[in-house]
């Protein structure tokens, strides 16, 4: 029996299946399906009969090349009857969102060469590649940068042969792919990278296609705000188009499934102004879209004269397109009576099984040849002539704007004599000083030096990593709201040059799009919070490392970084990412200025923003920077003699405390020879032969011996310098103490307790490593450090404070 509350919603006791929908689950499907007739914010119909063919033309000349992608590896052309043979072993690939990419990709680059503008383009759907690479090689652009991908059959048989194949490249807008500055394979940051690209290029506008899936995940909902953060004197612009294909890989998408006008809102809501274009039927379509595209580019140039004549700054609702197409468009609506053309089936390869069933295979054929490409190519295998004419020239062409091979036009850094800010140290381990600090007001120069192509990224925490210097300056840019309370330290400007939102994701996505156009950036975050983007930043690196071979990018920048965001960061190709540990204020300024002259990495650099002892002049600084690691004569006493101990620290913190670990067995069991060795370069830990940066197994067992006990007090997790280490000669001496996911709400030396990184436990590490040197004479020693240790915890559970001891602690030697 049902209970009153299922009788009384209409619901029997038969099972769910007869659960009726509610209509409201279906009021909205003329809406929903792009089947329902063609709709269109913008009424005009600006395309004639000739313009209108010719489009229709074109586009099928690019779908064409979509299917020969995905399934051709000979009989390019279909100059014979197409056979299994010719057919590629292997089918990998996407054709969902192809024809709706090509589609818009069309009408802008109509609107290009119509208002000689210059645009470029990023595909947030990136596995629908197919649908641009397509338009790439029949612009030329393709042929141009891979000559035997050549304009005619020969070339286009290996043009289509390559597509996901072995010795080729992969199903995304890869690095290899002229024109892409976004691969598309991890989704989210389309509009991030777009918005990074246009800032301080004025003239530039990035068409960014977002796909409907793309569109659900939480780095792109929060990149909707980056608008709030474009200046339309000194930036360029985005149109974003908000592709509605109606389906992921196997479900339907939410923002195909709202109401148009919930969705309207929506957009209106993160400050955009939406255009609908929806349908199916495809000159209505090219009419509409036409219509669409050039009153945005209109509403664009508007807004930018008007703030540029004016020289008023303000915030435009600026133009984006809602695109409701079939998924799959122009695929057979059905195929062994299952829906093929607007379905989830038609997300990757559509006939999935041409190799055995003759039926899809048959379909295949039929359905390329509908395209007409007897029609669309010459007998030597180019584009006819009257279609060549259609997209624009030289680099006015998307595909071959110079903005998308940012290291073509990349200008070095402006960079002052970073000695000027030199932390002036003539005693070592005995001057506290603010080393963030410091680099901040190195920091205002560099900004103040290089106006135009170089910004400070981060999400809120500028001020709090001590580099408000910068604010002297320059300020935050901001778009939004004002209130007379920001004049009392808000430092926001419409023209500011540092970057705050509370996302990780739209901040890093802005770098890299910044950064990959051709100029500089630094992001600065908290250590707690970098691993948000560990994902993000692995994907960049592995697109650095493409680019190597090919497109030369830049990038710099990474600090105050989570310990095991290092281990992300140490997977990644050794050609492309460096990490640095800078002990001091004068090694950051040293390091700092070589990762903004260097190019092509990621380089990644932990500081800490607190006070600190200063350890080296900045001569020695920069000696010790360049080798990467070192023996610190003035804290060692082993010269001239063979050490019984070496003691090793990476990273600021940790320096400190190995420092007061010597300085504890020295005073202690002055007997001892100790040697005191830094890393700054973490690389240089592993072999030569793996890193460009790493020793050769004479120069590590110079400074780490090969049969002494190293211990080593590491920033990060003591598994990686193991790692790092492994087969060095000597390895099973080195005892590694770092991060263990320790502590909660301590004080620094609670917590450097707890995570085993303390003076007095690496002290009593060392005396236990030693007792083939020591026997027992360490004894007295080792239970007096265990006691000051235990006496530390509990003054801390007493007072909330370190003992004053541990607070003014110095270099005593």
């Amino acid at each position: 029996m049902a209970t009153k509350g299922a009788e009384d919603a209409g619901v029997n006791d038969t099972g769910p299946s007869e659960v009726p929908h509610d209509t409201t689950l279906t009021a909205g499907q003329d809406e929903w399906s792009a089947y329902s007739g063609t709709r269109s914010t913008v009424k005009d119909k600006p395309l004639s009969s000739d313009e209108l063919d010719k489009l229709t033309r074109y586009f099928h000349a690019t779908l064409y090349l979509c299917l020969g992608m995905l399934y051709l590896k000979e009989n390019p052309l279909l100059r014979e009857p197409l056979k299994r043979e010719h057919i590629k072993p292997r089918l990998l690939g996407h054709w969902g969102s192809d024809a709706g990419q090509s589609f818009t990709y069309i009408h802008f680059s109509r609107m290009v060469k119509k208002y000689d503008l210059d645009a470029f383009v990023i595909s947030g759907p990136g596995h629908g590649a197919p649908g641009l690479i397509s338009n790439f090689y029949l612009e030329g652009v393709y042929s141009e940068t891979y000559p035997n991908k050549s304009e005619d059959v020969e070339g286009l048989q290996r043009f289509f042969k390559q597509f996901s194949f072995p010795g080729g490249i992969g199903s995304h807008m890869t690095p290899e792919t002229p024109g892409s500055i976004h691969e598309g394979g991890e989704l989210g940051y389309s509009i991030s990278h777009a918005f990074g690209a246009v800032f301080d290029h004025p003239k530039t506008i990035a068409l960014t296609i977002v796909g409907d899936g793309e569109a659900e995940t939480g780095p792109l909902a929060t990149s909707w705000h980056s608008n709030k953060f474009l200046n339309p004197v000194t930036d360029g612009a985005v149109l974003p188009v908000l592709h509605l294909n109606g389906y992921k890989i196997n479900n339907p998408t939410v923002l195909a499934r709202i109401s148009e006008d919930e969705l309207i809102k929506l957009m209106q809501g993160y400050g955009w102004t939406p255009y609908i274009v929806a349908g199916s039927n495809l000159e209505e379509m090219h009419q509409a879209m036409a219509g669409t595209v050039e009153k945005c580019v209109q509403e664009i140039l508007h807004y930018q004269k008007e703030a540029r004549e004016d020289g008023k700054v303000y915030r435009p609702r600026w133009p984006m397109i809602i695109l409701r197409s079939p998924k799959g468009w122009t695929a057979p609506r059905k195929v062994e009576d299952h829906y093929l053309e607007g379905f989830f089936r038609a997300h990757q390869i559509p006939l999935p099984k041409v190799h055995a069933d003759d039926e899809q295979f048959k379909i295949l054929e039929a359905w390329m040849r509908s395209y007409k490409p007897d029609q669309l190519f010459t007998e030597e295998g180019k584009l006819i002539p009257e279609l060549r004419e259609l997209p624009p020239k030289g680099n006015k062409r998307m595909s071959a704007n110079p903005i998308t091979n940012g290291g073509t036009i990349r200008k070095p850094l402006k960079l002052e004599d970073f000695r000027k800010w030199a932390i002036k140290v003539t005693k070592p381990g005995t001057l506290m000083a603010p080393s963030m600090n410091t680099f901040g007001e190195w920091m205002a120069d560099i900004m103040k030096r290089n106006p135009t192509n170089f910004r400070l990224m981060g999400p809120d925490e500028t001020e709090s990593n001590k580099l408000s210097a910068v604010y002297a300056v320059t300020k935050k840019v901001w778009m939004g709201g004002y209130l007379p309370e920001d004049e009392d330290g808000g430092n926001l400007a419409p023209q500011g040059r540092v970057m705050e939102m509370l996302s990780e994701h739209t901040v890093e996505g802005w770098l890299e799009g910044y950064t990959l156009s051709g100029r500089h950036g630094l992001l600065n975050s908290y250590e707690p919070f970098i691993h948000i983007i560990d994902s993000m930043v692995n994907q960049h690196a592995k697109w650095l490392e493409k680019c190597a071979e090919c497109i030369i990018p830049d990038h710099n920048g990474f600090t105050h970084q989570d310990p095991g965001f290092l281990d992300v960061v140490a997977n990644k190709s050794p050609e492309v990412v460096r990490i640095y540990l800078p002990p001091d204020g004068n090694c950051l300024l040293s390091v700092m200025d070589h990762c903004f002259r260097s190019t092509n990495y990621v380089n990644t650099i932990v500081a800490d923003k607190q006070l600190h002892l200063q350890f080296l002049p900045m001569d020695d600084a920069i000696a010790h920077c360049t080798k990467g690691l070192g023996i610190w004569p003035w804290a060692s006493n082993d010269a001239g003699a063979e050490p019984d101990l070496v003691m090793a620290s990476c990273g600021d913190v940790v320096t400190q405390e190995a420092l007061a670990a010597t300085a504890l067995l020295r005073q202690h069991l002055p007997e001892l020879k100790i040697r005191f060795v830094n890393v700054v370069d973490l690389f240089k830990l592993m072999p030569h032969k793996y890193h460009p940066h790493g020793c050769t197994a004479e120069e590590y067992a110079a400074v780490f011996t090969s049969d002494r006990p190293v211990v080593f007090n590491f920033h990060s997790y003591p598994w990686l310098v193991h790692r790092l280490t492994y087969q060095r000669a000597g390895q099973q001496l080195m005892h590694v103490r770092g991060y263990r996911e320790k502590g909660n709400i301590d004080t620094p030396l609670e917590l450097a307790i707890r995570n085993g990184t303390d003076r007095f436990g690496l002290a009593v590490l060392a005396i236990d490593c030693l007792k083939g040197v020591l026997g027992n004479r360490g004894s007295a020693a080792r239970e007096r450090f265990e006691k000051e240790k235990m006496e530390s915890m509990a003054y801390a559970y007493e007072t909330g404070l370190d003992p004053e001891d541990f607070t003014g602690w110095t270099w005593p030697f």
